[in-house]
């Protein structure tokens, strides 16, 4: 039992699609573990995300029955947020000029090597921006070179020690080098998902998070950066996946199993959770 006056839960999906069975089981699991439930829209992605998605999010969590507290809060107004966050966040970052065939290459060349570090997507970023001098590293940006900034996986680890986090009502030892160092702004977004998601859930006061178990390894890297900014740590309840026939997670990409197909098929919103 979590020791709030309050639980505060919420859904944050990104419009890059219609919602799936996976998104709807997510948002009603979401919207059952708390007294209060809050809507996040991720629409950093300016590219990808669109507003005919955005209203067709509203649209689904509505036919499920689904209430959520207004105003609802979208990313791409929050940018201010992230660049003041970045700021604080400077003593363990540095610029990345590496582009991605780069370290693809890099990682090529080492992933033999016995000192090759894995995460949970693969290898781990080689660190060849890290050990660039103070002076390399400003020629590059007087040029002009775009880059993106990265954590210090291990400076932040060694001003941060040891943490903890709570899942499912088990404490739990953060490993806060699972994922080397992390982006925290893209060259094109002013901010990545592991930033974006800490400063968004301390700011709307989200002491639960309850999202997929595949989100599970990101709880380690999350809970770094929430000590860093010196963010009060929520707990977690990562649940199962709805997964396909062929034991795969749903995509965005099958129209078959979107909420707006199924709803064009008329079946209700009891019908669709006992698909669950």
């Amino acid at each position: 039992m979590l020791d709030y006056p309050m639980i505060v839960t919420r859904f944050a999906p990104s419009p890059t699609g219609y919602l799936h069975l996976g998104h709807a089981f997510a948002a009603l699991t979401a919207s059952r573990a708390g007294e209060r439930f809050l809507l996040r829209i991720e629409d950093l992605d300016k590219e990808r995300a669109r507003e005919e998605f955005v209203a067709a999010i509203l649209e689904d969590l509505a036919w499920l029955g689904l209430v959520w507290e207004e105003p609802w809060l979208r990313q791409s107004k929050r940018f201010d947020a992230y660049g003041a966050a970045l700021d604080r966040l400077s003593p363990f970052t540095y610029p990345c000029f590496c582009t991605r065939k780069e370290i693809t290459e890099e990682i090529a060349r080492a992933v033999e090597a016995p000192h090759t570090q894995m995460g949970p997507d693969g290898p781990l970023y080689p660190g060849t921006c890290r050990r660039l001098s103070p002076a390399e590293r400003d020629a590059r940006r007087t040029q002009g070179a775009p880059y993106a900034l990265r954590l210090d996986a291990a400076k932040a680890a060694e001003a941060a020690g040891k943490l903890t986090f709570t899942e499912h009502g088990h404490l739990r030892q953060v490993e806060p080098l699972l994922f080397g160092d992390a982006v925290l702004a893209r060259k094109d977004l002013p901010a990545s998902y592991h930033l974006a998601v800490v400063v968004d859930d301390a700011y709307q006061g989200v002491n639960l998070v309850t999202r997929g178990e595949d989100l599970l390894p990101s709880t380690h890297v999350q809970r770094l950066l929430q000590a860093l900014l010196g963010f009060p740590a929520p707990a977690y309840a990562h649940h199962r996946l709805i997964l396909d026939k062929d034991a795969r997670k749903f995509s965005k990409r099958d129209q078959a199993v979107t909420l707006r197909s199924l709803r064009g098929e008329f079946i209700t919103p009891a019908e669709l959770e006992a698909l669950f």
